[in-house]
């Protein structure tokens, strides 16, 4: 039996948990009568059949596969991490060819992230700042004038989940903070400005007890306590 590939490389497809996705068979494919169709997954697990235009779907698959009946690509729907693998569409004939292949990773959105300040000098100068997700952090120090900041390092926890990154840069006067993987990227940013600013102190702080008023209130008992 002979197999001839049509393929240069497999195709690299990173998609989002939950989603749907097509593996295209982009050329042209005319079936013969005896011609056998399949897509394969890892090499051995069947998703599709076509034989003699009767189409299998894999039990694995029920509901959740569909094959084109214009170019024969197949349609993967609210796939799952347990999706990834290779798969191969293969044409079984007289001169057997792959038409088709596609190395896919499913993957999670990344989490959010939080932006916080770990250090900032007296005068505002330098900055650390620290950016977290729920399993990693990183931290770096940015030193500023009144116009310009610039990166000076940081420190980071190899603890990231594997296939993502974590970055803090600064763009624009503004530290950023860039959670993101091949299929999805959150941030947060804050103004380098904005991050030594002290919080405003509060209203119930604005009503100071003063000496004057402390001798005004004993006064007042004295005189009670004679009358």
């Amino acid at each position: 039996m002979i197999f001839i590939s049509l393929l240069s490389a497999v195709t690299p497809v990173f998609v989002q948990t939950g989603t749907d996705l097509l593996l295209e068979v982009k050329k042209p494919l005319v079936l013969k009568e005896a011609d056998f169709f399949t897509w394969k997954v890892n090499g051995s697990v069947n998703v599709v059949r076509l034989i003699n235009g009767n189409l299998t779907i894999s039990s694995n698959y029920t509901s959740r596969a569909e094959l084109s009946a214009q170019n024969h690509s197949l349609l993967l729907k609210n796939v799952q991490k347990r999706d990834s693998g290779v798969y191969r569409a293969r044409v079984v004939a007289d001169n057997n060819s792959d038409v088709a292949e596609y190395n896919v990773t499913v993957l999670d959105p990344v989490s959010g992230v939080k932006l916080t300040v770990k250090l900032c000098s007296s005068d505002s100068t330098k900055v650390t700042v620290i950016c977290s997700t729920e399993d990693s952090l990183i931290s770096n120090t940015f030193t500023c004038d009144n116009q310009t900041c610039s990166h000076e390092g940081g420190e980071r926890a190899e603890i990231i989940t594997p296939g993502a990154s974590l970055d803090v840069y600064l763009e624009n006067g503004s530290a950023i903070c860039n959670h993101s993987n091949q299929v999805s990227s959150t941030r947060d940013i804050q103004k380098i400005e904005d991050l030594c600013k002290k919080p405003e102190a509060s209203k119930g702080s604005q009503y100071k007890v003063t000496p004057i008023v402390v001798a005004i209130v004993l006064s007042l008992g004295v005189v009670l306590a004679i009358i």
